[in-house]
């Protein structure tokens, strides 16, 4: 019975493959979106101080805290509202990273740095306040706002390191993303092969899908002298998009436990 009515009250999709494909896709239309706003059309990327990163920062930002609050006010689980303010949190991240990054002069390692101790710190409020992190438990406004911060922080600092993975490191945005993808396997194996506490193995997932995300984005929209294909970041945004759309329709989508559903952080 109480199960069921976790079920319920849970406005979080079930963790499924089809939640990670449209988490990746998510969080690679949100690299190629933000830069639509803040580099296509504010030109920051020629700038950096132009204002650009913190206009976009703002607008993605504003657009985010009216997603989560509508997100928590809902009653139920509806798929398009709940993508659209992960879709929303990844593009505000890409902004946010940016200016911080780039306009600040933090840097890539400084960035993600501050923005992983960001992170930590929020999980642990959140284990503080509840005693677990486990997403099964994300039914009350308070948890969806540990949540929901905890994301757009997870989503800044993917942004943050796929930069420093493809630029610092002078591994480009392929050997980046193929560093990411590995790390991924490797949590793949633990969650299949390992005893490993499922709720761990959930948000280092979900942090790292992130980087991928970001790389993937700036393989495809950066100039080919910086290692990307130079395709059109609106057209590739719209592409996306679409894809997503067609993932929600086409693939399971219904409110979820985590996947140890018996399992506490």
């Amino acid at each position: 019975m109480n199960d069921m009515r976790d079920r319920v009250l849970s406005k979080v999709p079930e963790v499924t493959l089809g939640f990670w494909i449209i988490k990746i896709l998510a969080t690679t239309l949100g690299e190629t979106g933000g830069d639509t706003v803040t580099m296509t059309l504010l030109h920051a990327d020629k700038d950096a101080h132009n204002g650009g990163y913190l206009i976009g920062t703002a607008l993605f930002f504003s657009v985010l805290v009216a997603l989560v609050i509508w997100q928590i006010a809902a009653k139920r689980f509806h798929p398009f509202l709940y993508w659209a303010t992960i879709v929303a949190s990844t593009t505000a991240g890409t902004a946010m990273a940016d200016f911080a990054d780039r306009s600040l002069g933090i840097g890539y390692t400084g960035g993600s740095s501050l923005l992983l101790a960001c992170v930590l710190a929020i999980l642990g409020l959140w284990y503080w306040s509840e005693g677990t992190i486990s997403v099964e438990t994300v039914n009350t406004p308070k948890v969806e706002a540990f949540y929901w911060a905890a994301i757009t922080f997870s989503q800044t600092l993917g942004t943050a390191l796929g930069d420093w993975m493809a630029d610092t490191t002078g591994l480009g945005y392929e050997g980046g993303a193929l560093v990411f993808a590995a790390a991924l396997a490797v949590l793949a194996g633990l969650y299949f092969w390992s005893n490993v506490s499922r709720v761990l193995l959930f948000w280092a997932a979900f942090i790292l899908t992130r980087p991928l995300g970001a790389t993937l984005g700036d393989f495809l929209d950066k100039p080919r002298d910086h290692g990307g294909l130079a395709l059109s970041r609106p057209l590739a945004s719209a592409v996306l998009a679409a894809i997503i759309l067609a993932c929600i329709l086409l693939l399971p989508q219904r409110p979820g436990s985590h996947p140890a559903s018996a399992q506490r952080a």
